[in-house]
C-alpha cells in the first residue's frame, strides 16, 4: 500500500518506523483480525470506515485508540476513515494520555478548560485535527450508523452487550495503565500501553490492500 502523503510530524513518523508488528502473537492477530475484515470490506466497496472505539470512562484506552487509528490510516494512506471514541458514561480526558501523546510527537492544544477539557490533536501540519474529549458512545458527536463499535475494555464489552446502530460489535481489549496513576511507573506504563496500541494498529491497517 502506498504511504500517504500528508506528511506526518517527523517524531510520530519516527516513532512508527521503529515499531515491531512481528512481536505481535497469534493469538492476537485473531482478535485484531475482525477489524481489518472490516476496514477491507469497506474499502473494496468504495465506503466511509467509520470505527467507534469504546471503553467505559471515554478517559484512556478509548482515546489513544482513536488517535493511533486515526493516524495509522493516513500513514498507510487507507481514505475515508472516521475514528471516534466513547464510554458508557461520560468523565474527561486523563491528563496522562495527553502527555503521552505530546511526547509521541503529537501537536496537542486545549480548545476549552473545566471538568471536561476539549483537545484539538494534530499528527500532520495539514491533517485534520482530532478533537479529544470524553463522551458517552451515543453522543451526538459519535456516528448513528454504520461503523464498528471497537470495544476496547472488558467491562465495556460485558456491560453493553448491544450498541445502536452499530455494524458490527469487535471486542480488542488492551489491559488499563490507571492502574499504575499516582505511581513511579505511571509515564512508563503509559508509554506501554500507547506503543502496544500503535504497533497492533500498524498492524491491522498494514494488511489493507486498496
Amino acid at each position: 500500500m502506498m504511504k500517504s502523503d500528508s506528511t506526518l510530524f517527523s517524531e510520530i513518523k519516527k516513532l512508527i518506523e521503529q515499531l515491531t508488528p512481528q512481536t505481535i502473537s497469534d493469538e492476537r492477530k485473531t482478535v485484531l483480525q475482525p477489524l481489518t475484515d472490516f476496514i477491507q470490506s469497506k474499502v473494496k466497496n468504495h465506503q466511509e470506515i467509520r470505527i467507534n472505539f469504546i471503553c467505559t470512562h471515554n478517559s484512556r484506552r478509548s482515546h489513544l485508540t482513536q488517535v493511533w487509528a486515526q493516524t495509522m490510516a493516513n500513514y498507510f494512506n487507507v481514505k475515508n476513515v472516521f475514528c471516534y471514541s466513547g464510554g458508557t458514561e461520560s468523565t474527561s480526558l486523563f491528563p496522562m494520555v495527553a502527555e503521552t501523546l505530546q511526547n509521541s510527537g503529537f501537536k496537542i492544544k486545549t480548545i476549552s478548560e473545566g471538568s471536561n477539557p476539549i483537545y484539538s490533536i494534530k499528527y500532520a501540519d495539514n491533517g485534520h485535527p482530532i478533537i479529544g474529549f470524553s463522551k458517552t458512545l451515543d453522543d451526538d458527536f459519535n456516528p448513528k450508523s454504520e461503523f464498528a463499535a471497537i470495544m476496547t475494555c472488558s467491562q465495556a464489552d460485558g456491560g453493553c452487550p448491544f450498541i445502536a446502530g452499530a455494524e458490527k460489535r469487535i471486542p480488542i481489549t488492551f489491559e488499563d495503565p490507571k492502574i499504575f496513576d499516582n505511581t513511579p511507573q505511571q509515564a512508563e506504563k503509559y508509554k506501554e500501553r500507547s506503543l502496544q496500541i500503535v504497533t497492533e494498529l500498524f498492524y491491522v491497517f498494514s494488511q489493507i490492500n486498496s
